[in-house]
């Protein structure tokens, strides 16, 4: 057998080893290429000033024209669509958000070629919703006071009965419209209470109340005319210490001093003791239709001329020996 002499296995190593550091500093050097051309790739594009100001020109043309395009359109609809209709039907806010589809073209026809071109699909998306928040944002200044008034006078917050102590009243419940009275026997001392509220002038809105059950023979007016001139029922509703339903809380749920039914210091309420109003000693059992209508007009009721709100209420007073 060979055997190697030891000067020629040192020459061996020699040359494993230099061709393994060959095969790793080529490898290395592909990788430091690839490095080289994602950093060549990832380098900043050279800044032209001139296109910079031009772009931001066009930008500043688009933002311009939205708003003016908004505020023409909601003077429009304010003082020259609305005074023809007679409530805030839909076409009143459909019609503009139907036109925001013209806003890439009105930028075509109005802005210059040169600016127009530069528009991609994001100007047209910032372009429409600053459209929209134009428009908004002026009708809601020109709709509401000191401008104008579209709001109706409504109730503060329902009705509500005078709470005592001595009452044969031992529950009650409220949900929407429906007040539900629990009585202990057949017969009770009632007190309904309302509140008109409005955000210019609730004490001129006209009031038309109602109340209506199947032993009237026939329907009993509470009140008719400004809300003003109803001072007994004013004094009567300001006579009542506690009301059923309890006291109004704020957002931090404390309570406000005001009672539910009237929980603003400019709401007007109005009472009425029910037996005395029906020229009963005590009021039946079963379910009364309250009808209440407010109705606003005057030279601040713009653009209708009129507002007007109603409702149909519920009282049902039932007679239950124990809750």
């Amino acid at each position: 057998m060979w055997e190697l002499s030891p000067h020629e296995s040192e020459s061996m190593v020699d040359i494993d080893s230099a061709l393994r550091a060959s095969a790793y500093s080529g490898k290395r050097s592909k990788r430091g290429e690839g490095n080289n051309k994602e950093s060549a790739k990832k380098g900043l594009e050279p800044f032209d000033p001139q296109v910079h100001a031009t772009k931001e020109v066009a930008d500043a043309y688009s933002m311009w024209l939205v708003i003016i395009y908004g505020t023409i359109i909601s003077i429009i609809m304010r003082y020259l669509f609305m005074p023809t209709q007679e409530t805030m039907e839909g076409i009143i806010w459909l019609l503009p958000v139907m036109l925001t589809a013209t806003v890439p073209s009105l930028h075509k026809i109005i802005i210059p070629k040169k600016y127009s071109e530069l528009y991609t699909r994001g100007n047209w998306f910032r372009g429409c919703f600053l459209f929209l928040f134009s428009w908004l944002a002026l009708s809601f200044l020109l709709l509401n006071p000191p401008l104008a008034d579209i709001a109706p006078p409504t109730l503060a917050s329902g009705i509500d009965i005078e709470y005592q102590d001595d009452s044969a009243v031992i529950g009650h419940s409220w949900d929407n419209g429906i007040y539900e009275i629990n009585l202990n026997e057949a017969k009770a001392d009632i007190v309904l209470g309302m509140a008109v509220r409005d955000n210019v002038d609730a004490e001129n809105a006209n009031i038309l109340v109602t109340i209506n059950h199947n032993s009237l023979n026939e329907i009993i007016v509470l009140a008719n005319g400004s809300v003003i001139e109803q001072t007994e029922a004013i004094n009567k509703f300001n006579s009542v210490e506690t009301w059923t339903r309890g006291e109004a809380t704020n957002i931090q749920k404390e309570y406000t001093g005001f009672p539910k039914v009237a929980s603003n210091i400019k709401d007007i309420g109005l009472a009425w003791n029910l037996a005395e109003e029906l020229g009963k000693e005590d009021i039946n059992l079963g379910e009364y239709e309250i009808f209440v209508e407010i109705i606003e007009d005057g030279e601040h009721v713009e653009p209708f001329g009129e507002n007007i709100w109603s409702k149909t209420f519920i009282l049902k007073i039932v007679q239950t020996e124990s809750l």
